[in-house]
């Protein structure tokens, strides 16, 4: 009987669980009033800076809030959990098979669509930092021009000092993003407040009449400031993607009773300053406060929140890398657990340098904030809308919702997606190129993995001898039984690993005890700490199979132990030796991928870390078995 897995919904007092969701899902869409409505007012030049202008935005950019974040987000995409998981990938999994793979094999159109989505977080992942800290430092010159010269040098500075500190990991700090980030929410909604109350009429603009009007009056020109007013919405992705760290609940609870009135409330300050005084429109956020010492103290705290913004969005790239390397879409990387305690805290080094240098690579190269506005957006736009689609999937072929019900929901998801990332394409040549060229190269790089590792399992189980051949191999006693045991890792389910075959091929020797031992990482977040099975192929081999969710921890020793002591397999944990195939791939004219598919996967394969490392065994107990695959 197979086991349910095990939902991993967090589970404790709602006010807590409410409080640590302002710092880690909140961030991002947190720290958007720092720079957004003054993106708004500049987009299509001074004449936005009228008051029905200023106003026409402000109901744009309230109405964006509450339909893409309360109605879809909150309201329906959160329902479609995984066990208590969110995010694009567990979304995924909540479909048919037969929407993830074609019936040819190769990777289906939902799961493209899917990988897509996760190649534009990264994009997002990359330009959230280095806009956040940039927005935050330029407040420095709100205070006095002189600091002007000393922007760059402190952005990079505090950027470089939060890839830095990622190897420790986010568990000693962690408990004080909460209420820094509940100090930040009372100050911008306090500020705010402030401000409407000197100029009680900017509250006009809840009224969706003045969106129209804008529209109306500035036409199609006029519908280009939905390319700035969607950087109101950034991190909505993040509520549902963080579900499983905190529970819909809470996550709801904060964004009805917290966030969503202090961020409505500071924008509508913003405005009611710039209709008191139209300099304001310069940089309005910082303008709410008396310059000198209150703009330095406003400076530091939203300093403080923009690194706890980029910190939920670095966290949120390792954990995507991890479920993709799972999910068998990236190469094994090297993937460091930073807590003892917390599953989901960890560390992927290859991923902090490249997303280090890439942000300060933006910094140097765009230099102001309102230059990195122009990258931001069709990233987060994109995989908004095929997060629509594939919620829309999992009504029509999980929920089996009527096409009646289903349908009216993603036009209306679709209605705001969908011009949100048609407007943010015009800003493709001012720096919009940028997502959209990470995400295309990494596209490539997951399809290729993908359909390379499918094939690479074709390969083998054409050349590989048959579990009979083998057994024969073994009776005929030309094969010599030598005492102890060894496990074999193979990525299959059934038949023989390249790595036996060749162990007794060039030894001509087996060990009295042989376990093939296959880690199937299934399309749950987690799976019951019982998940395995054993199957007797004979002659001292056997077949154990451990199910893992794509977000458990991949730790081979205790898994180990656990099937030992279930089983009762003739197997000393500290002794056995394992046995991993380290493969040599051969890009040749005759492959079935192409020359140009083959050399990638070739050269992703050689510099993919080892399973050793992944499954986290002893060195002094592994052997390497090589041996060369013409795909």
């Amino acid at each position: 009987m197979k086991t349910e897995p095990p939902s991993h919904a967090p589970h404790g007092r709602l006010v807590p669980l409410a409080l640590g969701a302002l710092g880690i899902v909140f961030g991002d869409i947190g720290t958007s009033p720092l720079y957004t409505l003054h993106e708004c007012v500049h987009f299509a030049g001074e004449a936005t800076v009228r008051p029905v202008d200023v106003l026409g935005v402000l109901s744009l950019i309230f109405w964006s809030l509450t339909m893409v974040v309360t109605v879809k987000y909150l309201t329906f995409i959160m329902r479609a959990d995984n066990h208590g998981e969110g995010g694009i990938f567990a979304l995924l999994a909540l479909i048919p098979t037969r929407l993830r793979t074609a019936r040819s094999g190769d990777i289906g159109w939902a799961a493209v669509l899917v990988v897509v989505g996760a190649a534009l977080l990264y994009g997002d992942g990359m330009i959230t930092p280095a806009i956040s800290v940039l927005s935050a430092m330029e407040g420095l010159e709100v205070a006095t021009p002189a600091f002007r010269p000393f922007v760059l040098p402190l952005t990079c500075a505090v950027l470089v000092g939060l890839f830095a500190i990622q190897s420790r990991g986010t568990g000693k700090v962690g408990a004080v993003f909460g209420p820094v980030m509940a100090v930040w929410f009372v100050t911008i909604a306090g500020l705010g407040a402030f401000h409407i109350a000197r100029h009680p009429a900017v509250l006009a603009a809840l009224s969706p009449t003045y969106a129209v009007s804008f529209f109306h009056e500035h036409g199609l020109h006029g519908s280009l400031v939905l390319g700035a007013v969607v950087l109101a919405v950034t991190g909505g992705e993040a509520l549902y993607a963080d579900m499983g760290h905190f529970g819909a609940r809470p996550i709801r609870m904060a964004w009805l009773a917290v966030v969503w009135p202090a961020l409505v409330t500071n924008y509508f300050g913003q405005g009611a300053l710039m209709l008191e005084d139209p300099l304001a429109h310069k940089n309005p956020f910082f303008a709410m406060v008396p310059a000198g010492g209150w703009t330095y103290a406003l400076v530091v705290l939203a300093a403080a929140a923009t690194v706890i913004a980029s910190q939920a969005l670095i966290s949120g790239a390792f954990s995507l890398t991890h479920q993709a390397v799972q999910l068998g879409y990236l190469p094994r990387v090297r993937v460091t657990h930073t807590s003892q305690s917390a599953e989901g805290q960890i560390f992927v080094p290859e991923v902090n340098v490249v997303l280090a240098v890439a942000c300060i690579a933006l910094v140097l190269t765009f230099q102001h904030s309102a230059r990195l506005a122009s990258a931001y957006g069709i990233a987060v736009t994109g995989t908004m809308a095929i997060t629509s689609i594939i919620f829309f999937e999992v009504t029509r072929t999980t929920w089996k919702w009527p096409m009646w019900k289903a349908l009216p929901l993603l036009v209306l998801f679709l209605s705001f997606d969908v011009p949100f990332f048609v407007t943010n394409l015009f800003k493709f040549v001012d720096g919009g190129y940028v997502p959209v060229v990470v995400a295309a190269g990494l596209c490539v790089v997951m399809i290729t993995w993908n359909r390379g590792r499918r094939i690479y399992v074709e390969r083998v189980e054409s050349i590989a001898p048959s579990t009979e051949t083998l057994l024969a191999t073994l009776s005929s006693k030309k094969t010599a039984r030598t005492p102890g045991s060894c496990i074999f890792l193979t990525g299959r389910v059934a038949g023989l690993p390249l790595s036996l075959v060749n162990y007794v091929s060039r030894l001509h020797a087996l060990p009295e005890h042989v376990i093939l031992l296959t880690i199937d990482i299934s399309h749950a977040p987690y799976a019951a700490d019982d998940a395995m099975r054993l199957d007797d192929v004979g002659a001292g081999i056997v077949r154990l199979t451990i199910e893992r969710g794509f977000l458990d921890v991949p730790n081979l020793g205790p898994l180990i132990d656990r099937a030992v002591a279930r089983f009762g397999l003739p197997v000393d944990c500290a002794e056995v030796t394992y046995c991993i195939g380290r493969e040599t791939f051969l890009a040749t004219s005759a492959g079935n991928m192409g020359a140009l598919s083959e050399t990638l996967f070739a050269f992703l394969a050689r510099n993919a870390r080892s399973a050793a490392t992944v499954f986290c065994i002893n060195p002094s107990q592994v052997i390497e078995i090589g041996s060369q695959i013409d795909l």
